[in-house]
C-alpha cells in the first residue's frame, strides 16, 4: 500500500511518482562534506551492489546528473581511446550511446535491428567473430523507446566467450528485473536514482567490474565524467568528487530502504508485473493496441498505437488525461503514431485502473468511440 498522493501520477519512464517517506527525506539540508552524509553515500553504494550480488566482483561508482551522464562516464572512462564498440541498437537509447562514442572519437560499429525486434545472441556472436578489432559491446536491456527487453544474458555469454567487454544500459531495468553479476558477466552497467528504485532523478550509478576500472585511469578526456577519478575520490574520502545532489541522494537513500522492505527485486518486479496486467486488460477494452508482442515486452513502460482516427492528438489527448490526474509519455517512434505508459513508480494495480478509466473518458471527450463496456 502506499500513501495517497494527491500529486498528478506519472506514468512515465522517470521521473516517477515517489512515495511520501521518500518525498519528506528530501526536506533535510545535507553538508556535502560531513560525516552523515558520507555514511549514506557508502550505504547506497553497498546496496546497490547488493542488488546484483557484486560485492566480490564490481564496485559502485555514483554520479552527479542523469543516467545519460553516467553512461557517457562509463563508455568514455572503459573504452581506450584506441577501443572499437560495436553498440546494439533496436530503438532511440541504442542510437544516444553510438552517437557518443562517436562523438568522444572512439571507433564504433553498430549492428540496428527493427524497433518490434529483440538482439539476438547469435548475430552478436557473428559480428564478433568477425572483427576481432571490437573491444566492447554496448546494449541497452529493457530499451526505454518501446519497452522491448533484450536478452542479457545470453548476449553477456556470447561476449564474455569471445573475450570482449560488455557495457550494459540497465537505466529501466535494474531493480525491477533480476540481475546476477555472478551468472551475467558484464564490465559495467549503469541505472539511475529516478527509475526502478523509485527515487528522484538526479543521480546515476555505475556498477563496474574492479579489474577493468583499475586499468582505465587516462582514458577519459572529460574531467567531470571521469568515472575512474570519481571512484579513486570516493576511495580515498568517502566524498563526491565535486558538489553532489544532496537532497537527491537522501532521497534515493529513502527510496532504498523502501525497496529492501517492501522485498527487494522480486517484489518490485510483481507489483509492477500487476500494474502492466492492468494495463493491458484496460486498453485492451478501449481498443488500443500495444506496439510490441507480448513475448518480448517488459513490464516497465508499454508503447501503445493511438487511435487510427484524424481527429486524435496527443497533445489534446495527454492534456485531457492529465487534468483527470495521471501524466503520460509521447511516443518516440518515427514510423508509427504511438504513446507510452509507464508501469513504475510507487504505484498499484489500482491506480493503473484509475488511469485507464482517464483513458478511456479523454477519448470519449474528444469523440472517439470505445467499445461498450469500456
Amino acid at each position: 500500500m502506499h500513501p495517497v498522493n494527491r500529486d498528478p501520477i506519472l506514468l512515465t519512464p522517470g521521473p516517477l511518482t515517489t512515495s511520501l517517506h521518500t518525498k519528506t527525506a528530501m526536506l533535510r539540508d545535507w553538508g556535502s562534506w560531513d560525516a552523515s552524509f558520507n555514511a549514506i553515500t557508502a550505504q547506497i553504494r553497498a546496496r546497490l551492489l547488493a542488488i546484483v550480488n557484486g560485492h566480490d566482483s564490481h564496485v559502485c561508482v555514483p554520479m552527479q546528473g542523469s543516467g545519460t551522464f553516467s553512461i557517457e562516464a562509463a563508455v568514455h572512462t572503459l573504452l581506450p581511446r584506441d577501443g572499437h564498440m560495436l553498440v546494439l541498437i533496436n530503438g532511440a537509447y541504442g542510437k544516444r550511446m553510438a552517437r557518443m562514442v562517436a562523438m568522444m572519437g572512439r571507433r564504433v560499429s553498430v549492428f540496428e535491428t527493427g524497433e518490434e525486434r529483440p538482439i539476438a545472441a547469435r548475430d552478436v556472436e557473428r559480428l564478433l567473430r568477425a572483427d576481432p578489432s571490437i573491444s566492447h559491446v554496448g546494449l541497452i536491456h529493457c530499451e526505454t523507446s518501446t519497452g522491448i527487453l533484450n536478452p542479457l544474458a545470453a548476449i553477456a555469454a556470447v561476449v564474455a566467450a569471445e573475450g570482449r567487454a560488455l557495457i550494459v544500459d540497465a537505466m529501466s531495468s535494474f531493480g525491477a528485473l533480476p540481475i546476477d553479476a555472478r551468472e551475467i558477466p558484464f564490465d559495467a552497467l549503469i541505472a539511475a536514482s529516478g527509475k526502478c528504485i523509485e527515487g528522484p532523478p538526479g543521480m546515476g550509478f555505475v556498477l563496474v567490474r574492479k579489474s577493468a576500472l583499475e586499468g582505465s585511469a587516462g582514458n577519459s578526456q572529460s574531467l567531470s565524467l571521469d568515472l575512474h577519478e570519481q571512484w579513486s575520490y570516493m576511495e580515498q574520502t568517502t566524498q563526491w568528487r565535486f558538489t553532489p545532489p544532496t537532497h537527491v541522494v537522501a532521497g534515493f537513500h529513502a527510496a532504498l530502504e523502501q525497496f529492501v522492505a517492501e522485498g527487494g527485486q522480486p517484489a518490485r518486479l510483481a507489483r509492477y508485473t500487476g500494474n502492466y496486467q492492468a494495463l493491458m486488460a484496460g486498453t485492451a477494452q478501449l481498443g488500443l493496441a500495444p506496439f510490441l508482442d507480448a513475448a518480448v515486452q517488459a513490464p516497465i513502460i508499454v508503447t501503445l498505437h493511438a487511435p487510427a482516427d484524424a481527429r486524435y492528438s496527443f497533445t489534446d489527448f495527454y492534456a485531457r488525461v492529465r487534468d483527470k490526474g495521471f501524466i503520460l509519455y509521447p511516443g518516440k517512434l518515427t514510423r508509427a503514431e504511438t504513446f507510452r505508459v509507464g508501469c513504475i513508480g510507487a504505484i498499484g494495480a489500482q491506480d493503473m485502473r484509475l488511469a485507464v478509466h482517464a483513458m478511456g473518458d479523454a477519448l470519449r471527450e474528444m469523440g472517439l468511440s470505445a467499445p461498450p463496456g469500456a
